[in-house]
């Protein structure tokens, strides 16, 4: 989201909220260099600002979350709204971030599930754990990678830890061998399953020759 609002030109807007002149020193400055009219257009256009700064956040979140910030009249009080609900102080953010390791530690591959869900899974974990100051080492991901998957996966699993170096191979390139074995996986039962079917194919054609022999035979018999 800071990314988003920076590349608009609108964080600074959403983290310090709408100017206003301060001081008499301020409001002078303003008068000696705008005329009435040019100082309302800039507040229109600052308010405008602040209202598309406030869709973004409305937009971003959920219905369940919605509510939370639907009296928020401006952009700053939105995302402070938010903040403090998900980042809070230090001790709230001890604990959740004590909860996400937790999590992080069971979290398993599910028996039948793609390997790209699950990796999916586990990066919005990993994700959450470092918006709360988590660093986790690329060896480290590499040995969750390769200690949390499916059984299905330990051939391919044991083959990297015994040719590469977990402490310098990179993560991308393990994903890249554990794919291509999803791959293998996908191409074996399609095989399975086109055999399945040709042999299927084939005996539905036997017994409608062997049904067609007999009652020719009956036939002439007859």
């Amino acid at each position: 989201m800071v990314t988003i609002f920076k590349s608009l030109g609108l964080w600074n807007l959403v983290e310090k909220g709408i100017p206003t002149p301060d001081s008499k020193k301020k409001t002078k400055k303003l008068e000696e260099s705008l005329e009435e009219e040019e100082a309302d257009a800039e507040m229109i256009a600052v308010l405008m600002k602040d209202a598309k700064a406030l869709g973004i956040i409305q937009n971003a979140v959920s219905d369940q979350i919605f509510p939370r910030i639907a009296n928020a009249d401006s952009a700053k009080m939105a995302w402070n709204l938010l903040y403090s609900e998900y980042h809070g102080g230090d001790q709230v953010r001890s604990v959740k971030l004590q909860n996400l390791r937790r999590e992080f530690e069971y979290m398993r591959m599910r028996e039948g599930e793609q390997l790209t869900t699950y990796l999916t899974r586990l990066n919005e974990l990993i994700n959450q754990m470092k918006t709360f100051g988590e660093v986790l080492s690329n060896e480290r991901l590499v040995q969750k990678v390769l200690i949390s998957l499916s059984r299905v996966y330990d051939p391919i699993c044991l083959v990297i830890e015994n040719t590469k170096s977990l402490e310098t191979i990179e993560l991308q390139e393990v994903i890249a061998i554990l794919k291509s074995q999803e791959q293998r996986f996908d191409m074996h039962n399609v095989d399975i399953v086109e055999k399945a079917f040709g042999s299927f194919s084939v005996e539905t054609k036997g017994q409608n020759k062997n049904g067609s022999q007999t009652g020719s035979a009956k036939s002439q018999k007859n």
